[in-house]
């Protein structure tokens, strides 16, 4: 089953022409074309065809659903500022995304996989939900209990940081105690995610 997915990840990262995990970033470097007999050849995309893939580039990013994304395009449209970017900053206020960016998950499927298992609190409270918006000043840790895991003895180690981004800067890391302050609202400049906002806005307003 593991297997299945990990290829299926390969095989979406190549056709959306980014690396979603490590394994899929180090087969691009050997394969960087789209999977299928044409991967290789030359092709015109439609100016629509343009827009799915940015908007499925950025769903797949954050490993949600379309139902989820829709919904949080309507909230970044309806507040103050340019839809694009306050999409994008919504995003990363998820808790899963946090906990990737923080360094306690190595995908953004761990990262929610260890939200929904219980492992993560906020503010002193366990939070199953990986939607659940953190808010600036909240601070995100991995439960007491859990600690002692090999897997968050790893994360507690930076071993995830070698295939990670650099800790943006409205995040307070301290990644041997495992915990992390969402000091601020993200702004879109810092989110390192690969996406032409503006495009995921024309293919949802036209």
């Amino acid at each position: 089953m593991a297997n299945s997915r990990s290829r299926k990840q390969v095989r979406l990262s190549r056709a959306l022409g980014i690396a979603l995990t490590p394994k899929a970033e180090r087969y691009m470097q050997r394969r960087p074309y789209r999977p299928g007999e044409h991967g290789r050849g030359r092709t015109k995309d439609s100016d629509y065809s343009v827009r799915l893939k940015e908007k499925q580039r950025l769903r797949a990013q954050y490993g949600i659903r379309e139902s989820q994304l829709r919904t949080i395009f309507e909230e970044a449209h309806r507040i103050e500022g340019q839809t694009g970017e306050n999409l994008v900053e919504l995003l990363e206020m998820r808790l899963d995304a946090l906990v990737l960016r923080a360094g306690f998950a190595r995908t953004i499927a761990q990262a929610r996989q260890v939200v929904v298992h219980r492992h993560i609190v906020v503010d002193g409270k366990i939070v199953d939900r990986p939607s659940f918006r953190v808010k600036p000043g909240q601070t995100i840790q991995v439960k007491a209990k859990s600690q002692a895991s090999d897997q968050f003895l790893m994360a507690a180690a930076g071993v995830h940081r070698d295939v990670l981004p650099d800790v943006p800067e409205y995040l307070d890391v301290q990644i041997e105690k495992l915990n992390a302050t969402l000091v601020r609202r993200p702004k879109r400049a810092e989110v390192p995610v690969t996406c032409d906002h503006q495009l995921v806005v024309e293919y949802y307003s036209r």
